[in-house]
């Protein structure tokens, strides 16, 4: 052992240092002063937030229209929070062989809690199709508790331009493999014929014919975007109490991730 005295490795205050260091905590506050106020004027304008960020939850489909999700039940396996209820069902008991998914099963009913969700992204890792992602939509509060369960409904991709709604039957020629590398692009004449045999009435039938006829580029997969501004939304509730017409709300796109 030496007797050499302890030297700190963090460097000593000097003099001056030392006398200030009682107030040296306000030095921030001081700072922060003389510098412009920014205000976010959320909800009237509405901020991006980052790609990676974690929102809501989105349910993704194929080109095609079917769904991505298989009903494996990974996802609620994997959260942490108990926030997921899947209840998975066979394509095989739908008739006329119809198919929600490619492949065997489908999520028959798909339930997401944001009273427990902790948006910690591990129910997007354990999905094995990546029908399961998660958008830059933030505003998910609600009036009361039950409206903070969202169905299958609530969290389905809304359809694109050109797909066809399901039900109905899978890609000619095709399994699940090729569904699964992408291979799938776009409806087909046999699946738009088959819709207008048993759903002549479906308001997805004319897209998908203009893609199958090649008046049309390949649908593209939509994401859920934040609403409209307040502003707009205050008008548009007060003339519906009024007995007025409501007009559609301006969805701005301010998300820009992959689906």
């Amino acid at each position: 052992m030496t007797d050499k005295p302890y030297e700190p490795l963090r460097p000593s205050k000097g003099p001056l240092g030392d006398l200030f260091a009682p107030v040296a905590g306000f030095g921030v506050t001081f700072s922060s002063m003389f510098r412009p106020t920014v205000t976010e004027q959320y909800p009237r304008t509405k901020t991006a937030p980052q790609r990676r960020y974690h929102g809501r939850h989105q349910l993704n489909r194929y080109a095609d229209g079917l769904e991505k999700c298989i009903g494996c039940e990974l996802c609620a396996w994997a959260c942490p929070a108990d926030a997921i209820y899947v209840e998975g069902a066979d394509n095989a008991e739908l008739p006329d062989g119809e198919h929600m998914s490619p492949g065997e099963r489908y999520g028959r009913v798909y339930q997401i809690n944001y009273l427990r969700c902790i948006f910690c992204g591990l129910c997007i890792e354990a999905c094995p199709t990546r029908a399961l992602t998660m958008t830059n939509d933030y505003e998910l509060a609600g009036p009361d508790r039950a409206g903070m369960i969202y169905e299958k409904k609530d969290l389905l991709a809304p359809l694109a331009e050109g797909m066809l709604a399901a039900p109905h039957p899978m890609a000619e020629g095709t399994t699940d493999t090729e569904y699964y590398r992408g291979e799938v692009t776009a409806p087909t004449a046999e699946q738009v014929a088959w819709v207008r045999e048993h759903r002549p009435d479906d308001p997805t039938l004319g897209a998908a014919e203009k893609v199958v006829e090649g008046d049309a580029a390949p649908p593209t997969p939509r994401r859920h975007r934040l609403r409209g501004s307040a502003t707009k939304a205050a008008v548009a509730t007060r003339q519906a109490a009024e007995g007025g017409h409501v007009a559609t709300l301006p969805t701005p796109d301010v998300s820009d991730g992959r689906p």
